[in-house]
């Protein structure tokens, strides 16, 4: 079994669709492979080319890398994604049980700060391809002068996992290419394809690939079952988990999976078509300016130096180190008095007047933020259609016959 998570399960359906025996089912998790799909307050993410211009602003950012892009950009629009909870409640929560949630806390950012960096050649290819032209479902990405990617094409069994919670990649994007490459469950059944997909309804984009309880029971569940997948005749399922205790620890025969059949015309999801396609010829326009008249004396002034000073000025860095006592002198007294403060620290209850109110002030915190961001992603909906989603008016009719 293959696991692709995020860009990793695209990458994985190029690999299946280009590799001819590649043997064994596929698993796609939180997995854009429609990239237009969705609705409004539900991946607000899709409309940021319309906003940006599109590919340009990439391609600016690795000329100033000199040639590199620094993954911490795709880190920080997480980030302020959802601000209530990857730059507030995170934090909240370690202070609220700083007894026991350091350790957990520093393997998560540890994890979370090895920013990735992707060369020019690679980041546009992705944009452009993927995220602004939409081509994968359309089966126009090419790989190479004589190879283009046609999802048709791909014979390993399916399994995407998709999450209501996931305001990255949420279902819309996960299952929206289905109906666009099979126009109908008889046609997927023709094609001998196996395709089984299975929704949380809760759990977050990362919660999808880290999350302990649901890699317990939802990950558990797929390789248990892995034979069952394979044997299912060609068409479309559901994967069912029924847990009638609600513990992800719970035994094996304490849960039973099932796989109801399903219907390719049942998967419709909304879709704007003529506004991304509007995205997509301001971005090519915007980058064919950008790379005839900007970017060579961007490129002209980047230098190795000059990348690696962007590099460690970025605010994903600079937020982190800054609180470092090797970095910054002022922290280095706060090192020195940590053992003496946590060999004398005495708890208070949960009952304290004082630690009841820093939590009502936490969560009043959390939803004013929360309220901000719906707020944000609204005007941004109706901005993007403003800007994007107006009618196609019928070309005049010239013919004064056709007219009467």
């Amino acid at each position: 079994m293959l696991y692709g998570n995020c860009q990793g399960g695209w990458a994985a359906a190029l690999l299946a669709a280009d590799c001819e025996g590649l043997a064994g089912p596929i698993v796609m998790n939180g997995s854009p492979l429609s990239y237009w799909a969705g609705e409004p307050g539900a991946n607000p993410m899709r409309l940021a080319a319309g906003f940006l211009g599109g590919a340009w602003i990439n391609h600016f950012l690795s000329d100033l890398g000199n040639g590199r892009f620094d993954g911490a950009w795709l880190v920080q629009n997480f980030e302020t994604l959802k601000p209530e909870g990857a730059i507030f409640r995170k934090y909240a929560d370690l202070f609220e049980n700083v007894d026991t949630a350091a350790d957990r806390f520093l393997d998560f950012e540890r994890w979370w700060g090895g920013f990735y960096r992707l060369s020019r050649e690679e980041i546009l290819a992705i944009v452009e391809n993927l995220f602004i032209g939409n081509r994968l479902e359309k089966g126009l990405v090419k790989l190479g002068a004589h190879c283009e990617i046609d999802l048709k094409q791909i014979r390993n069994p399916l399994v995407i996992f998709a999450s209501h919670g996931d305001n990255i990649t949420p279902p819309h994007q996960a299952l929206g290419w289905i109906p666009a490459v099979y126009e109908t469950t008889e046609a997927l059944i023709a094609a001998d394809q196996r395709i089984v997909y299975l929704i949380n309804q809760h759990a977050g984009h990362l919660g999808i690939f880290v999350s302990a309880s649901v890699a317990r029971l939802e990950h558990r569940a797929m390789l248990e079952n892995l034979s069952d997948i394979e044997a299912l005749e060609p068409g479309l399922y559901e994967m069912r988990i029924d847990n009638p205790t609600g513990d992800p620890d719970c035994d094996h025969d304490q849960y039973i999976v099932r796989f109801e059949p399903r219907r390719v015309e049942d998967l419709v999801f909304e879709t704007q078509p003529e506004a991304f396609e509007r995205v997509g010829r301001l971005s090519a326009q915007l980058e064919t300016a950008y790379s005839n008249f900007a970017s060579p004396w961007v490129r002209a002034w980047s230098n190795p130096v000059t990348a690696e000073l962007m590099k460690w000025s970025h605010p994903m860095r600079v937020t982190r180190y800054m609180f470092s006592e090797r970095f910054n002198p002022a922290m280095a007294m706060t090192a020195a008095f940590a053992p003496m403060v946590r060999a004398n620290r005495k708890a208070v209850n949960e009952d304290n007047r004082f630690r009841t109110a820093e939590k009502m002030g936490v969560d009043w915190i959390e939803t004013g933020l929360t309220r901000m961001r719906e707020s944000r992603d609204a005007a941004s909906e109706l901005a993007f259609s403003w800007l994007y989603d107006w009618p196609v008016l019928p070309e005049p009719i010239k013919d004064e016959a056709a007219k009467k």
